[in-house]
């Protein structure tokens, strides 16, 4: 019998992040930006068991990505993964609960049937970073958000992948005109901040004319985008460089709150 891999955004925004990558019977979380309570019952909406999940990687410290993983970790039993700054942030910030089984993933680490590889990103954390996991059928998802610019190494991992979730933040204008102070539109438009629509865009145009076909915007502003722009600044984008939707390509927003919502990759 063929087990699928699967995507599940169960979170993705300013509220909170966490996705469920793997087979309905083995998988991970990808960052646990939520009350416990919620990720629970975001599993349990989309079919998946948290017995079933073999342990969480956090990409950063900032709360909207790390804020259950203190609880969770501690009720399954789950060993977190993180870079070495980011797990350093974690047990400064407390927000990891003392006896947890932390493990540093430097490049990649082999976890049941799966293989999980660490790209660095540049943002405004300790030591922030995405990660790609790779099935055992070989296809493989990459989740990449939180970075001011994108890097090359992200960029080859992305090229690589069957299914990519790419950040589309914000909107230039709805953020430079918003209500935000200075200097926090000064950081999320640094290359250590977020990235636009726009950037975004850019990026997969050539990603589909690379050979990835399966897309999803991930980590939407709440203030300073709406999904409709996000999702036609990319199509308007991949329309100019000859590509036409799900013909040439399937792309999705993550949603905010949980829906029952996964993409086979």
């Amino acid at each position: 019998m063929i087990v699928l891999a699967r995507v599940v955004p169960l979170f993705s925004g300013s509220k909170g992040n966490s996705y469920y990558i793997g087979t309905l019977n083995e998988g991970v979380l990808i960052d646990a930006g939520r009350s416990c309570k919620q990720i629970e019952n975001a599993m349990e909406a989309n079919g998946l068991k948290m017995s079933n999940v073999s342990g969480v990687f956090i990409t950063h410290e900032h709360t909207d990505h790390c804020s259950a993983v203190k609880v969770l970790a501690k009720r399954y039993n789950l060993p977190v993964y993180a870079s070495l700054g980011t797990l350093r942030a974690l047990e400064c910030g407390n927000k990891i609960a003392l006896g947890t089984d932390t493990i540093l993933i430097e490049t990649e680490i082999a976890i049941g049937n799966m293989l999980i590889q660490r790209y660095d990103t540049p943002h405004d954390a300790a030591e922030s970073c995405c990660f790609r996991v790779t099935a055992t059928d070989g296809k493989s998802a990459l989740i990449a958000t939180d970075m001011g610019v994108m890097l090359p190494e992200i960029r080859t991992a992305a090229h690589r992948s069957d299914f990519v979730v790419l950040e589309s933040n914000h909107d230039i204008e709805m953020l430079k005109t918003g209500m935000y102070p200075y200097p926090l539109k000064r950081r999320i438009l640094s290359e250590k901040g977020h990235l636009s629509n726009d950037a975004c865009a850019k990026e997969l145009a050539e990603l589909v004319k690379g050979g990835t076909l399966r897309l999803m915007l991930g980590h939407l502003s709440e203030q300073n985008n709406t999904p409709r722009l996000a999702f036609s600044t990319s199509v308007s984008a991949l329309e100019n460089a000859g590509l036409k939707f799900r013909s040439d390509y399937t792309l999705d927003i993550a949603p905010p709150e949980t829906r029952v919502h996964s993409v086979i990759f």
